[in-house]
Order: structure tokens, then sequence, then C-alpha cells
């Protein structure tokens, strides 16, 4: 059977139960390439704390300000 034949035998259900599914499991947010400039002592936290928890700065910086974001916009909105 070829490729194009097993897309055109597919078939799509009339109904799918998605009760047990979760919202938001698969989102993988957009990455944005930008420069930011950073004073030393805030680049060289994270970049030692990157090292200690063997994970990515820029990860642990996107984490902590996606917190501050969660905590902030509770009373901003």
């Amino acid at each position: 059977m070829k490729q194009s034949d097993k897309k055109e035998a597919f078939e799509l259900k009339e109904e799918y139960d998605f009760s047990k599914g979760i919202r938001g499991r698969f989102y993988m947010p957009k990455k944005v390439s930008m420069t930011i400039r950073l004073d030393n002592d805030i680049l060289l936290f994270f970049k030692k704390l990157a090292t200690e928890k063997k994970a990515g700065y820029q990860t642990l910086m996107n984490d902590v300000l996606r917190a501050y974001i969660k905590k902030i916009g509770k009373r901003c909105a």
C-alpha cells in the first residue's frame, strides 16, 4: 500500500471523547530570539544557579519571569 493510499483510507470518527483530556498538555510556547541588557550580577547569579541545578540559565530566567507574571497578573486583572 502506498503512502497516499493510507491517507485516503483514513476516516475520522463522528465523535471523540475528550472528557479525560488535559488542556494545554502539548502546548509549547513559541520562543523568540531577542537582545536584552542585564546587569552582570544578575546574569552571573542565574548562570551559577543553572550550573547547580543542571539546567539552562535562560530557562531559569524564563521560569522566574513566568512565576512573577502569574503572581502579579492576579493583581492587575
